[in-house]
Protein backbone atom coordinates (compact mmCIF):
# COMPACT_ATOMS: atom_id res chain seq x y z
CA UNK A 1 0.00 0.00 0.00
CA UNK A 2 1.31 3.45 -0.96
CA UNK A 3 2.61 5.48 1.97
CA UNK A 4 0.57 8.63 2.57
CA UNK A 5 2.42 11.88 1.93
CA UNK A 6 2.42 14.74 4.45
CA UNK A 7 1.60 18.14 2.97
CA UNK A 8 1.22 21.83 3.64
CA UNK A 9 -1.42 23.68 1.59
CA UNK A 10 -0.72 27.25 0.46
CA UNK A 11 -3.03 29.71 -1.22
CA UNK A 12 -3.07 33.36 -2.30
CA UNK A 13 -6.33 35.24 -1.83
CA UNK A 14 -6.53 37.99 -4.46
CA UNK A 15 -10.17 38.66 -3.46
CA UNK A 16 -11.32 38.25 -7.05
CA UNK A 17 -15.01 38.92 -7.59
CA UNK A 18 -17.11 35.78 -7.43
CA UNK A 19 -14.33 33.61 -5.99
CA UNK A 20 -14.95 31.79 -2.71
CA UNK A 21 -11.35 31.52 -1.50
CA UNK A 22 -12.13 29.70 1.75
CA UNK A 23 -14.13 27.07 -0.09
CA UNK A 24 -11.36 26.65 -2.68
CA UNK A 25 -8.86 25.94 0.11
CA UNK A 26 -11.27 23.46 1.70
CA UNK A 27 -11.72 21.77 -1.66
CA UNK A 28 -7.93 21.61 -2.12
CA UNK A 29 -7.76 19.51 1.06
CA UNK A 30 -10.48 17.25 -0.34
CA UNK A 31 -8.48 16.81 -3.56
CA UNK A 32 -5.37 16.00 -1.51
CA UNK A 33 -7.35 13.43 0.49
CA UNK A 34 -8.54 11.85 -2.78
CA UNK A 35 -4.84 11.52 -3.72
CA UNK A 36 -4.12 9.99 -0.28
CA UNK A 37 -2.16 13.03 0.92
CA UNK A 38 -2.61 14.31 4.48
CA UNK A 39 -2.73 18.12 4.72
CA UNK A 40 -1.18 18.88 8.12
CA UNK A 41 -1.14 22.68 7.92
CA UNK A 42 -2.39 25.54 5.79
CA UNK A 43 -0.84 28.92 5.00
CA UNK A 44 -2.73 31.66 3.17
CA UNK A 45 -1.85 35.19 2.14
CA UNK A 46 -3.88 38.18 0.97
CA UNK A 47 -2.26 39.84 -2.05
CA UNK A 48 -3.60 42.11 -4.82
CA UNK A 49 -2.09 39.60 -7.30
CA UNK A 50 -0.07 36.40 -7.11
CA UNK A 51 3.72 36.87 -7.06
CA UNK A 52 4.90 36.01 -10.59
CA UNK A 53 8.28 34.75 -9.32
CA UNK A 54 7.40 32.54 -6.36
CA UNK A 55 3.57 32.66 -6.11
CA UNK A 56 3.61 33.82 -2.44
CA UNK A 57 5.49 36.76 -0.90
CA UNK A 58 9.09 36.49 0.36
CA UNK A 59 7.98 36.83 3.96
CA UNK A 60 5.70 33.80 3.65
CA UNK A 61 8.56 31.74 2.23
CA UNK A 62 10.56 32.54 5.39
CA UNK A 63 7.57 31.49 7.51
CA UNK A 64 7.18 28.24 5.59
CA UNK A 65 10.72 26.97 6.20
CA UNK A 66 10.32 26.22 9.97
CA UNK A 67 6.75 24.96 9.40
CA UNK A 68 7.96 22.42 6.82
CA UNK A 69 10.62 21.23 9.27
CA UNK A 70 8.18 21.06 12.19
CA UNK A 71 5.56 19.10 10.22
CA UNK A 72 8.15 16.96 8.47
CA UNK A 73 6.23 17.71 5.27
CA UNK A 74 6.99 15.88 2.01
CA UNK A 75 5.13 18.18 -0.35
CA UNK A 76 3.80 21.73 -0.70
CA UNK A 77 0.45 22.02 -2.51
CA UNK A 78 -0.54 25.33 -4.13
CA UNK A 79 -4.20 26.25 -4.64
CA UNK A 80 -3.57 27.55 -8.19
CA UNK A 81 -1.84 26.38 -11.34
CA UNK A 82 1.79 27.46 -11.08
CA UNK A 83 4.15 28.37 -13.90
CA UNK A 84 7.25 26.20 -14.44
CA UNK A 85 9.48 28.95 -13.01
CA UNK A 86 7.30 29.38 -9.89
CA UNK A 87 7.57 25.64 -9.15
CA UNK A 88 11.34 25.71 -9.71
CA UNK A 89 11.90 28.75 -7.47
CA UNK A 90 9.73 27.37 -4.64
CA UNK A 91 11.47 23.98 -4.78
CA UNK A 92 14.90 25.65 -4.67
CA UNK A 93 14.04 27.98 -1.80
CA UNK A 94 12.08 25.47 0.33
CA UNK A 95 13.90 22.25 -0.61
CA UNK A 96 10.58 20.39 -0.90
CA UNK A 97 8.52 18.91 -3.71
CA UNK A 98 5.91 21.38 -5.00
CA UNK A 99 2.57 20.40 -6.54
CA UNK A 100 -0.09 22.73 -7.86
CA UNK A 101 -3.85 22.20 -8.01
CA UNK A 102 -3.69 21.10 -11.67
CA UNK A 103 -1.04 18.44 -10.98
CA UNK A 104 -3.15 17.12 -8.10
CA UNK A 105 -6.29 16.79 -10.26
CA UNK A 106 -4.31 15.19 -13.10
CA UNK A 107 -2.87 12.63 -10.66
CA UNK A 108 -6.36 11.76 -9.37
CA UNK A 109 -7.70 11.40 -12.92
CA UNK A 110 -4.73 9.19 -13.91
CA UNK A 111 -5.43 6.92 -10.96
CA UNK A 112 -9.19 6.63 -11.54
CA UNK A 113 -9.29 6.24 -15.34
CA UNK A 114 -10.65 2.78 -16.18
CA UNK A 115 -11.47 2.68 -19.89
CA UNK A 116 -8.88 3.07 -22.63
CA UNK A 117 -10.49 6.34 -23.75
CA UNK A 118 -10.31 7.90 -20.28
CA UNK A 119 -6.70 6.70 -19.85
CA UNK A 120 -5.70 8.26 -23.18
CA UNK A 121 -7.47 11.53 -22.36
CA UNK A 122 -5.67 11.81 -19.03
CA UNK A 123 -2.29 10.88 -20.50
CA UNK A 124 -2.62 13.54 -23.22
CA UNK A 125 -3.55 16.15 -20.58
CA UNK A 126 -0.57 15.14 -18.40
CA UNK A 127 1.89 15.37 -21.28
CA UNK A 128 0.53 18.76 -22.39
CA UNK A 129 0.90 19.99 -18.82
CA UNK A 130 4.45 18.60 -18.61
CA UNK A 131 5.73 20.00 -21.91
CA UNK A 132 6.38 23.64 -20.83
CA UNK A 133 7.70 22.40 -17.48
CA UNK A 134 10.73 20.55 -18.87
CA UNK A 135 13.03 23.58 -18.86
CA UNK A 136 15.38 23.78 -15.93
CA UNK A 137 13.87 20.86 -14.03
CA UNK A 138 16.99 18.73 -14.32
CA UNK A 139 19.99 19.92 -12.30
CA UNK A 140 22.32 17.59 -14.21
CA UNK A 141 21.70 19.38 -17.51
CA UNK A 142 24.73 21.02 -19.06
CA UNK A 143 24.73 24.61 -20.29
CA UNK A 144 24.27 25.49 -23.96
CA UNK A 145 27.53 25.52 -25.91
CA UNK A 146 28.69 28.38 -28.11
CA UNK A 147 28.16 28.66 -31.85
CA UNK A 148 25.03 27.73 -33.73
CA UNK A 149 23.24 24.53 -34.63
CA UNK A 150 22.44 21.44 -32.59
CA UNK A 151 26.00 20.04 -32.83
CA UNK A 152 27.44 22.86 -30.72
CA UNK A 153 24.84 22.74 -27.97
CA UNK A 154 25.53 21.41 -24.49
CA UNK A 155 24.37 17.98 -23.41
CA UNK A 156 21.54 19.53 -21.42
CA UNK A 157 20.11 21.47 -24.34
CA UNK A 158 20.25 18.39 -26.57
CA UNK A 159 18.61 16.22 -23.89
CA UNK A 160 15.93 18.85 -23.39
CA UNK A 161 15.10 18.95 -27.11
CA UNK A 162 15.01 15.15 -27.27
CA UNK A 163 12.65 15.02 -24.28
CA UNK A 164 10.44 17.69 -25.81
CA UNK A 165 10.34 15.90 -29.17
CA UNK A 166 9.59 12.57 -27.47
CA UNK A 167 6.67 14.12 -25.56
CA UNK A 168 5.32 15.81 -28.69
CA UNK A 169 5.55 12.51 -30.61
CA UNK A 170 3.77 10.77 -27.73
CA UNK A 171 0.96 13.36 -27.75
CA UNK A 172 0.55 12.94 -31.53
CA UNK A 173 0.40 9.12 -31.26
CA UNK A 174 -2.04 9.21 -28.33
CA UNK A 175 -4.26 11.75 -30.09
CA UNK A 176 -4.44 9.48 -33.16
CA UNK A 177 -5.59 6.56 -31.02
CA UNK A 178 -8.00 8.87 -29.22
CA UNK A 179 -9.45 10.14 -32.52
CA UNK A 180 -10.38 6.58 -33.48
CA UNK A 181 -12.26 6.17 -30.19
CA UNK A 182 -13.87 9.59 -30.62
CA UNK A 183 -15.10 8.56 -34.10
CA UNK A 184 -16.57 5.41 -32.57
CA UNK A 185 -18.34 7.50 -29.93
CA UNK A 186 -19.71 9.82 -32.66
CA UNK A 187 -21.02 6.79 -34.59
CA UNK A 188 -22.73 5.51 -31.44
CA UNK A 189 -24.28 8.95 -30.88
CA UNK A 190 -25.59 9.04 -34.48
CA UNK A 191 -27.15 5.61 -34.06
CA UNK A 192 -28.82 6.71 -30.83
CA UNK A 193 -30.16 9.83 -32.53
CA UNK A 194 -31.47 7.76 -35.45
CA UNK A 195 -33.36 5.52 -33.02
CA UNK A 196 -35.37 8.54 -31.91
CA UNK A 197 -34.96 7.67 -28.23
CA UNK A 198 -34.57 10.87 -26.15
CA UNK A 199 -31.30 11.37 -24.24
CA UNK A 200 -31.12 12.70 -20.68
CA UNK A 201 -27.70 13.67 -19.36
CA UNK A 202 -26.70 13.84 -15.69
CA UNK A 203 -24.17 16.57 -14.93
CA UNK A 204 -22.92 18.18 -11.77
CA UNK A 205 -20.09 18.86 -9.39
CA UNK A 206 -17.93 15.91 -8.42
CA UNK A 207 -19.40 13.86 -5.55
CA UNK A 208 -22.87 15.45 -5.91
CA UNK A 209 -24.39 11.98 -6.34
CA UNK A 210 -24.76 11.53 -10.13
CA UNK A 211 -23.83 7.83 -10.09
CA UNK A 212 -26.10 7.22 -7.07
CA UNK A 213 -28.96 8.97 -8.92
CA UNK A 214 -28.35 6.85 -12.01
CA UNK A 215 -28.33 3.67 -9.90
CA UNK A 216 -31.54 4.75 -8.13
CA UNK A 217 -33.27 5.19 -11.52
CA UNK A 218 -31.93 1.83 -12.77
CA UNK A 219 -33.02 0.05 -9.60
CA UNK A 220 -36.51 1.59 -9.75
CA UNK A 221 -37.25 0.99 -13.44
CA UNK A 222 -34.78 -1.65 -14.67
CA UNK A 223 -34.55 -3.81 -11.56
CA UNK A 224 -34.07 -7.08 -13.46
CA UNK A 225 -30.89 -5.86 -15.20
CA UNK A 226 -27.49 -5.74 -13.54
CA UNK A 227 -26.40 -2.42 -15.04
CA UNK A 228 -25.43 -0.52 -11.87
CA UNK A 229 -22.53 1.96 -12.16
CA UNK A 230 -19.72 2.41 -9.65
CA UNK A 231 -20.51 4.85 -6.84
CA UNK A 232 -18.48 5.97 -3.84
CA UNK A 233 -18.42 8.97 -1.50
CA UNK A 234 -15.25 10.49 -2.94
CA UNK A 235 -14.14 13.12 -5.45
CA UNK A 236 -14.01 11.85 -9.05
CA UNK A 237 -15.10 8.30 -8.18
CA UNK A 238 -16.02 7.78 -11.84
CA UNK A 239 -14.48 9.35 -14.95
CA UNK A 240 -16.02 7.18 -17.65
CA UNK A 241 -19.26 8.09 -19.38
CA UNK A 242 -21.99 5.52 -18.75
CA UNK A 243 -25.07 5.18 -20.98
CA UNK A 244 -28.09 3.21 -19.77
CA UNK A 245 -31.56 2.65 -21.23
CA UNK A 246 -34.38 3.46 -18.81
CA UNK A 247 -37.69 1.79 -19.70
CA UNK A 248 -40.71 3.14 -17.82
CA UNK A 249 -43.86 1.16 -16.92
CA UNK A 250 -45.79 2.91 -19.73
CA UNK A 251 -43.25 1.61 -22.31
CA UNK A 252 -41.73 5.05 -22.81
CA UNK A 253 -37.96 4.88 -22.68
CA UNK A 254 -34.96 7.21 -22.72
CA UNK A 255 -31.18 6.95 -22.59
CA UNK A 256 -29.52 8.22 -19.42
CA UNK A 257 -25.87 9.33 -19.60
CA UNK A 258 -23.57 10.05 -16.67
CA UNK A 259 -20.45 12.15 -17.34
CA UNK A 260 -17.32 13.07 -15.39
CA UNK A 261 -17.94 15.42 -12.46
CA UNK A 262 -16.81 19.04 -12.50
CA UNK A 263 -14.65 20.90 -10.01
CA UNK A 264 -13.60 24.51 -9.57
CA UNK A 265 -10.55 25.45 -11.67
CA UNK A 266 -10.81 22.21 -13.65
CA UNK A 267 -7.53 22.23 -15.64
CA UNK A 268 -8.04 23.41 -19.21
CA UNK A 269 -5.84 20.53 -20.42
CA UNK A 270 -8.40 18.12 -18.95
CA UNK A 271 -11.42 19.97 -20.32
CA UNK A 272 -9.78 19.91 -23.75
CA UNK A 273 -8.79 16.22 -23.49
CA UNK A 274 -12.22 15.18 -22.19
CA UNK A 275 -14.09 17.29 -24.75
CA UNK A 276 -15.33 14.24 -26.69
CA UNK A 277 -16.67 12.72 -23.47
CA UNK A 278 -18.28 15.97 -22.36
CA UNK A 279 -19.84 16.39 -25.80
CA UNK A 280 -22.26 13.62 -24.79
CA UNK A 281 -24.01 16.40 -22.86
CA UNK A 282 -24.31 18.57 -25.99
CA UNK A 283 -26.35 15.81 -27.67
CA UNK A 284 -28.85 15.55 -24.81
CA UNK A 285 -32.53 16.49 -25.07
CA UNK A 286 -32.55 17.34 -21.35
CA UNK A 287 -29.84 18.02 -18.76
CA UNK A 288 -30.39 17.03 -15.14
CA UNK A 289 -27.95 18.94 -12.95
CA UNK A 290 -27.43 16.94 -9.75
CA UNK A 291 -26.66 19.25 -6.82
CA UNK A 292 -25.38 18.30 -3.35
CA UNK A 293 -28.03 20.27 -1.47
CA UNK A 294 -26.44 19.41 1.89
CA UNK A 295 -23.22 21.26 1.00
CA UNK A 296 -23.31 24.87 2.23
CA UNK A 297 -21.43 25.86 -0.95
CA UNK A 298 -23.91 24.21 -3.35
CA UNK A 299 -24.70 27.51 -5.11
CA UNK A 300 -20.98 27.97 -5.90
CA UNK A 301 -20.93 24.39 -7.24
CA UNK A 302 -23.91 25.16 -9.50
CA UNK A 303 -22.13 28.25 -10.85
CA UNK A 304 -18.96 26.21 -11.59
CA UNK A 305 -21.03 23.51 -13.35
CA UNK A 306 -22.87 26.08 -15.47
CA UNK A 307 -19.61 27.83 -16.36
CA UNK A 308 -17.97 24.53 -17.38
CA UNK A 309 -20.98 23.72 -19.58
CA UNK A 310 -20.64 27.16 -21.21
CA UNK A 311 -16.91 26.52 -21.76
CA UNK A 312 -17.61 23.32 -23.70
CA UNK A 313 -20.31 25.02 -25.76
CA UNK A 314 -23.40 23.45 -24.22
CA UNK A 315 -26.20 25.96 -24.39
CA UNK A 316 -29.88 26.09 -25.21
CA UNK A 317 -30.62 22.62 -23.80
CA UNK A 318 -33.43 22.54 -21.20
CA UNK A 319 -32.12 21.90 -17.67
CA UNK A 320 -33.73 20.69 -14.46
CA UNK A 321 -32.11 20.57 -11.02
CA UNK A 322 -32.07 17.49 -8.80
CA UNK A 323 -31.27 18.70 -5.27
CA UNK A 324 -29.79 15.50 -3.88
CA UNK A 325 -29.10 14.67 -0.19
CA UNK A 326 -32.12 16.85 0.70
CA UNK A 327 -32.85 14.58 3.70
CA UNK A 328 -29.73 16.03 5.38
CA UNK A 329 -31.19 19.55 5.14
CA UNK A 330 -34.94 19.12 5.51
CA UNK A 331 -36.51 15.64 5.67
CA UNK A 332 -39.94 17.05 4.74
CA UNK A 333 -38.64 18.61 1.51
CA UNK A 334 -37.77 15.19 0.00
CA UNK A 335 -40.07 14.45 -2.91
CA UNK A 336 -41.23 18.05 -3.37
CA UNK A 337 -41.05 19.77 -6.75
CA UNK A 338 -40.77 23.54 -7.17
CA UNK A 339 -40.81 24.51 -10.87
CA UNK A 340 -37.83 22.58 -12.31
CA UNK A 341 -36.23 21.84 -8.94
CA UNK A 342 -36.73 18.38 -7.46
CA UNK A 343 -35.66 17.65 -3.88
CA UNK A 344 -34.61 14.03 -3.46
CA UNK A 345 -32.50 11.47 -1.64
CA UNK A 346 -30.88 9.21 -4.22
CA UNK A 347 -29.29 7.12 -1.48
CA UNK A 348 -32.64 6.47 0.22
CA UNK A 349 -34.36 6.12 -3.21
CA UNK A 350 -36.82 8.88 -2.29
CA UNK A 351 -38.05 11.50 -4.76
CA UNK A 352 -37.13 9.31 -7.76
CA UNK A 353 -40.74 9.07 -9.04
CA UNK A 354 -41.05 12.86 -8.85
CA UNK A 355 -37.77 13.24 -10.78
CA UNK A 356 -39.09 10.89 -13.48
CA UNK A 357 -42.36 12.88 -13.72
CA UNK A 358 -40.38 16.09 -14.34
CA UNK A 359 -38.13 14.34 -16.90
CA UNK A 360 -41.21 12.92 -18.70
CA UNK A 361 -42.80 16.37 -18.81
CA UNK A 362 -39.79 17.60 -20.80
CA UNK A 363 -38.85 14.76 -23.13
CA UNK A 364 -42.17 13.16 -24.01
CA UNK A 365 -43.97 16.29 -25.18
CA UNK A 366 -44.20 14.90 -28.72
CA UNK A 367 -46.33 11.90 -27.68
CA UNK A 368 -49.85 11.89 -29.12
CA UNK A 369 -52.92 10.20 -27.71
CA UNK A 370 -54.90 8.46 -30.44
CA UNK A 371 -57.04 5.50 -31.51
CA UNK A 372 -55.76 3.21 -34.26
CA UNK A 373 -57.62 0.38 -35.95
CA UNK A 374 -54.99 -2.16 -36.98
CA UNK A 375 -56.10 -4.78 -39.57
CA UNK A 376 -55.72 -8.40 -38.45
CA UNK A 377 -53.23 -8.87 -41.32
CA UNK A 378 -50.88 -6.35 -39.61
CA UNK A 379 -50.47 -8.32 -36.38
CA UNK A 380 -46.79 -7.30 -36.12
CA UNK A 381 -47.93 -3.67 -35.57
CA UNK A 382 -49.89 -4.72 -32.48
CA UNK A 383 -46.68 -6.22 -31.07
CA UNK A 384 -44.74 -3.07 -32.05
CA UNK A 385 -47.11 -0.69 -30.29
CA UNK A 386 -47.35 -2.91 -27.21
CA UNK A 387 -43.57 -2.63 -26.97
CA UNK A 388 -42.98 0.98 -28.06
CA UNK A 389 -46.12 2.86 -27.04
CA UNK A 390 -48.30 3.23 -23.96
CA UNK A 391 -51.36 1.14 -24.89
CA UNK A 392 -54.23 2.24 -22.65
CA UNK A 393 -57.00 0.04 -24.05
CA UNK A 394 -57.35 -2.82 -26.56
CA UNK A 395 -60.62 -3.67 -28.28
CA UNK A 396 -61.27 -6.33 -30.92
CA UNK A 397 -63.62 -5.18 -33.68
CA UNK A 398 -64.90 -6.69 -36.91
CA UNK A 399 -62.21 -5.10 -39.12
CA UNK A 400 -59.25 -5.36 -36.76
CA UNK A 401 -57.80 -4.49 -33.37
CA UNK A 402 -58.52 -1.02 -31.98
CA UNK A 403 -55.76 0.43 -29.78
CA UNK A 404 -56.24 3.48 -27.60
CA UNK A 405 -52.71 4.65 -26.83
CA UNK A 406 -50.02 7.30 -26.44
CA UNK A 407 -47.39 7.00 -29.17
CA UNK A 408 -44.54 9.05 -30.59
CA UNK A 409 -45.44 11.71 -33.14
CA UNK A 410 -43.14 9.97 -35.65
CA UNK A 411 -45.12 6.70 -35.25
CA UNK A 412 -48.40 8.63 -35.44
CA UNK A 413 -47.36 10.13 -38.80
CA UNK A 414 -45.94 6.84 -40.09
CA UNK A 415 -49.14 4.88 -39.37
CA UNK A 416 -51.63 7.73 -39.85
CA UNK A 417 -53.70 5.56 -42.29
CA UNK A 418 -54.83 3.46 -39.30
CA UNK A 419 -55.86 6.43 -37.13
CA UNK A 420 -59.54 6.48 -36.23
CA UNK A 421 -60.90 10.02 -36.15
Amino acid sequence: MEERLRAIAVGVNTKEKGEDFEYNMLELKGLAEARRIDVLAEMTQNLPKRNHVHYIGKGKIDELLPLIEEMEADVLIANDELSPSQIRVLEEKLDIRVMDRTMLILDIFAERAQTREAQLQVEVAQLQYMLPRLIGRRESLGRQGGGSGLANRGAGETKLELDRRRIEDNITALNKELEALVDLRKTQRKQRKKSGIPVVSLVGYTNAGKSTTMNALLETFNSGENKQVFEKDMLFATLDTSVRNITLPDNKSFLLTDTVGFVNKLPHHLVKAFRSTLEEVAEADLIVQVVDYSDPHHETMMEVTNKTLDDIGVGGIPMVYAFNKAELVDEESVGSVVNDRIYLSAKQRKGIDELIDVIKGHIFKDYKKCDMLIPFSQGQLISYFNEHANVLHTEYEENGTKLTMECRSSDFEKYREYVVQ
